[in-house]
């Protein structure tokens, strides 16, 4: 997934903030890695960097959220994020912001 943050006045295009599969797939575009692989070969070739999981920024290793999958191997790519996106949603669902943090995100300042 991807949201574009807040507009903050200037006339420039805002980047995007990519987070969940959509991190992990521009990560994959970067990688040296052939399917089909491993999840131990996913975490290898991706490195155990923090993925961001919500347009807060909130993290979760890969290993860990790889972990959290039912394979241990993946045919595809599209295999691989199939496999990680209950994982996301479930940590954007059970750890996402306090109530205060999401109603702050609703406002514009």
């Amino acid at each position: 997934m991807g949201v574009r943050p807040p507009q903050g006045g200037d006339d420039t295009e805002p980047e995007t903030i990519e987070f969940g599969i959509a991190a992990v797939d521009a990560r994959l575009r970067d990688a040296d890695l052939d399917f089909p692989a491993s999840a131990d070969a996913v975490d290898s070739a991706l490195g155990d960097r923090p993925v961001p999981y919500d347009p807060a920024g909130s993290t979760v290793s890969l290993s860990e959220a790889l972990a959290e999958v039912d394979a241990n191997s993946f045919d595809s790519r599209q295999e691989l994020l199939n496999g990680l996106h209950p994982v996301f949603e479930a940590y954007r669902a059970n750890r996402g912001a306090s109530l205060v943090g999401r109603l702050r995100g609703l406002l514009p300042f």
